[in-house]
């Protein structure tokens, strides 16, 4: 079985242990419920889908809100499918909480960054620049010559160069859990995960 749930990054802390002070981050995985099941039989696959954060229903769908409705769930903001082994040791309308995972496991973290905007090679991809005298100009921060002259006439795909920065999906593997607090619907995990605070991250830990 796959054991999965969509959470709320909280923010950054720090937890004493034998080890030192280790960085961790809070987040919340409260009100995650399974709104349909997936069989192999009827959709060609087996998996579950998952609804994360109470939504009005008028800030929903007419599409939607029908599915809800459908499978006898109140309306959510997220929906993620995870891959299950048996989509029959779980029921629509259950609710999946934080002791779905166990202190000390190793969970996959799926978030989106932060945006950054429009950056320039130096920011983006750590380029050292130009000089930074003796008739430089306004190079300082420029990349450098992106051609190679008559041949190949042309500048490769993917060079790096200036551009969109961020807001792009990350993910953080073999993330150790550091404590589940069930009745809060709690998981702190070791280190930094992807995303800003308040973002929309996803949990998933694989059984062997």
């Amino acid at each position: 079985m796959s054991r999965a749930l969509i959470g709320r990054k909280v923010g950054m802390s720090q937890i004493l242990n034998e080890e030192g002070v280790t960085a961790a981050t809070v987040i919340d995985v409260s009100s995650c419920v399974v709104t349909q099941k997936k069989t192999q039989k009827r959709d060609g696959y087996d998996a579950i889908q998952v609804g994360f954060g109470l939504a009005k229903p008028s800030r929903v769908n007419r599409p939607l809100r029908g599915h809800f409705q459908k499978h006898r769930v109140a309306a959510r903001r997220v929906l993620k499918e995870f891959r299950v082994d048996d989509p029959d040791e779980y029921e629509e309308g259950a609710e999946l909480g934080a002791d779905l995972f166990r202190e000390g496991d190793r969970v996959r973290i799926t978030g989106t960054s932060k945006g950054r905007g429009f950056a320039g090679v130096m920011k983006r991809w750590g380029f050292s620049g130009g000089p930074g005298s003796h008739g430089t100009g306004h190079s300082r921060r420029r990349p450098g010559s992106i051609g190679a002259s008559a041949d190949p006439s042309r500048v490769f795909k993917g060079k790096k160069m200036a551009g969109h920065m961020g807001h792009a999906r990350v993910s953080t593997v073999n993330v150790k859990v550091l404590k589940v607090k069930g009745e809060d619907g709690v998981l702190v995990v070791q280190g930094a995960v992807p995303g800003p605070n308040g973002g929309v991250v996803y949990v998933q830990a694989r059984d062997k």
